[in-house]
């Protein structure tokens, strides 16, 4: 999701580009075509952009909205014993081979119960 968006009401002026305090705004105009872009990494979200355009384009909200972005979606592998999420199937193809069967299917309870080696990997916490 662009989280920078603009409405039909748009012409191009430019107000938003030369007011961003922060240079978060550009444009490319190219053969016969005006490109706006935005950099999110440098957006103060100082709402300049909106308060200085004349078309009343500057959709801001977005900007303001506190969601998140899904980047990637891993299979997961579950404790053999309780079935609760234990790491990605991915992580164990990245581990040195040593350790990799020390990442094992067993969740950390289940792996201090069995006696095995006690080693945390990483894991979400419940938001």
């Amino acid at each position: 999701m662009s989280y920078f968006q603009v409405n039909q009401n748009c012409n191009g002026c430019l107000a938003c580009v030369q007011n961003c305090p922060a240079r978060a705004l550009d444009f490319v105009d190219q053969g016969d075509t005006r490109t706006l872009r935005h950099n999110m990494a440098r957006c103060a979200r100082c709402a300049t952009c909106w308060r200085v355009c004349p078309q009343d384009a500057i959709e801001f909200q977005h900007l303001l909205e506190n969601g998140w972005d899904e980047v990637v979606s891993l299979k997961l592998l579950r404790c053999e014993v309780c079935n609760e999420p234990v790491h990605s199937q991915q992580l164990p193809q990245s581990l040195d081979p040593k350790l990799v069967d020390m990442a094992g299917t067993l969740c950390d309870r289940h792996r201090v119960l069995r006696g095995a080696a006690h080693v945390r990997l990483p894991r979400r916490t419940k938001a």
